[in-house]
């Protein structure tokens, strides 16, 4: 009998790869065998040329449940604080941390419930299609914790800081009507279609020249922490090296040439 997988990692022509978090009697919450798969399939997703974007999703009813619970109160009776922290900080934060660095888009299609850290994994992604059924809570409240896993660093800068404060201060569940309202998620689809329109959005971004998608989210996310003098004197810079590849140069060429037939007389 074939082993089932916890996590797989898939690839096709187009150019998607497609990571999903694979145990859906657990709600997808992820154990650290888990996150060091996961890190691994990143890493390689960054380094094949022939992958131009990452897909999260998970399998079953949930997205992500966060971390597995039952694992984290054994570490917790093995290890002290400065333990704990050197666990997160070397394993479970490394993928937002690679995630920022990702020069590839990365979307996540948000199938269902995501609870603490799974709505964290779900921030760190570029763009968020959520299932009609899909909802989110920050649930780390009532544990007496907080967001551990770049949440409270994405959730201010995407829906505000009153909202963000009002989410993890009451723990509350967010639908994904409100989560589209609020810029919480791009957008929200029927749960049957849900895949088939990720896939689609996917296969449109892998499509497009991929030395520009680079260099726009590179300049997107960079322009949040620059004045507009250094961001305007970087992105000049971008469009100049740009400007001299061979993609733009015969691009421009098939634009002209295209302008010029359709303004030359129709042949009888």
């Amino acid at each position: 009998m074939e082993e089932k997988l916890d996590i797989t990692f898939d690839k096709d022509k187009d150019g998607v790869a497609t990571i999903t978090l694979n145990r859906p009697e657990k709600l997808n919450a992820f154990t650290h065998d888990m996150i060091g798969k996961w890190i691994g399939f990143l890493a390689e997703a960054a380094d094949d040329p022939a992958v131009k974007v990452i897909v999260l999703t998970g399998s079953g009813r949930g997205f992500c449940a966060g971390a597995d619970m039952d694992e984290i109160s054994q570490r917790r009776e093995a290890s002290d604080g400065l333990a704990r922290k050197n666990f997160l900080w070397r394993h479970v934060l490394k993928i937002a941390l690679m995630l920022e660095r990702m020069d590839k888009p990365v979307i996540a299609a948000i199938n269902g419930m995501a609870r603490g850290a799974g709505c964290d994994m779900a921030l760190t992604c570029d763009i968020r299609i959520a299932a009609e059924s899909a909802s989110f809570a920050w649930s780390y409240i009532k544990l007496n914790i907080i967001a551990g896993n770049g949440g409270t660093y994405y959730l201010p800068r995407i829906v505000g800081m009153d909202r963000a404060l009002e989410l993890f201060w009451t723990g509350r569940t967010v639908t994904a009507q409100e989560a589209e309202r609020i810029g919480l998620v791009t957008r929200v689809v029927p749960d049957a279609q849900l895949q088939a329109a990720v896939h689609e959005l996917a296969r449109q971004i892998a499509a497009q020249p991929q030395d520009a998608v680079q260099f726009y989210r590179r300049a997107a996310y960079q322009g949040g922490t620059q004045t507009l003098y250094s961001h305007l004197d970087m992105v000049s810079s971008h469009i100049a090296v740009l400007g001299s590849t061979r993609e733009n140069r015969s691009r421009v060429e098939a634009f002209r040439e295209s302008r010029r037939d359709a303004k030359s007389p129709q042949k009888l």
